[in-house]
């Protein structure tokens, strides 16, 4: 099969033949997910080449980041690494091979038809915080193992994921050791995004914006800095969220804003 181009105004789609009608939907929808994020970022990239694979194994040799990512995430979290980034550069499954990855639990199809909302939010994210990869290499693959939390959850927070994935984390919060605060690079997918839908619910957007474009902080300041509150008050928070969430609950993260605590003298830094 031979690949062809489809061009939209901010982006442009390599695919097979058999996936025209594919990116054209794809496209669609990124022009409308650039268009609702807009208003949030300084910087939101235009001119991103977005490469449609017909099959998980010619995602995985065009980015080899992409397997090793995978590797280092739980089960829970595996099936939805189905995409990669690079500098102007998104790389997505066809929707077709979405589907074909998709577990029969509720939510599961629908994360991963946002998957390249997913890696565009990476770049969004990015180009925000040069800090941030891409670029990828060694140096740049050991920056977003470390930060694996943020940048992860913020793709799949902003890209709208977080409300499909409450199967994940349920499955998660019963399999394996209790999790991390702020969570490990194994659970940066699934579980990153409930820090930010936590935020959202006690501090509104903005400050989800803030905290996916501060990585030069350490974890602990930057959380603190986001919610306003010693980070041990944020983590007890955050662990009965998780509760809630996985039992069905706190789906809602456009809920009302509550008001921000004000850090008292003898809160830490």
């Amino acid at each position: 099969m031979s690949w062809v181009e489809t061009r939209s105004r901010a982006f442009s789609a390599r695919h097979e033949n058999v996936d025209a009608e594919a990116a054209e939907r794809i496209l669609a929808q990124l022009e409308e997910f650039r268009k609702r994020i807009s208003g949030r970022f300084k910087v939101v990239p235009t001119g991103i080449a977005v490469v449609i694979h017909p099959g998980p194994g010619h995602l995985s040799l065009a980015h080899p980041w992409l397997p090793m990512a995978r590797l280092a995430a739980a089960p829970a979290s595996r099936r939805y690494f189905a995409g990669w980034f690079s500098l102007g550069e998104i790389h997505v499954l066809a929707p077709r091979a979405l589907d074909e990855r998709a577990s029969r639990v509720p939510g599961s199809r629908e994360a991963l038809a946002l998957s390249p909302l997913h890696e565009y939010a990476h770049l969004v994210v990015a180009a925000n915080d040069p800090r941030l990869p891409p670029p990828f290499g060694l140096r740049g693959f050991t920056r977003y193992l470390r930060a694996a939390w943020l940048v992860e959850g913020a793709a799949a927070y902003f890209s709208g994921q977080l409300p499909h994935l409450r199967p994940a984390v349920a499955r998660r919060m019963r399999e394996g050791r209790r999790p991390s605060f702020p969570p490990s690079v194994r659970d940066a997918i699934v579980l990153g995004p409930t820090v930010y839908g936590l935020l959202e619910r006690g501090a509104g957007p903005e400050a989800c914006v803030q905290l996916a474009t501060g990585s030069g902080d350490d974890a602990r300041t930057a959380l603190e800095r986001a919610f306003a509150r010693p980070v041990d008050e944020v983590e007890g928070t955050w662990r009965a969220y998780l509760d809630q969430f996985a039992a069905g609950g706190g789906t809602d993260v456009t809920a009302r804003p509550r008001e921000r605590r004000p850090r008292g003298r003898g809160s830490s830094r």
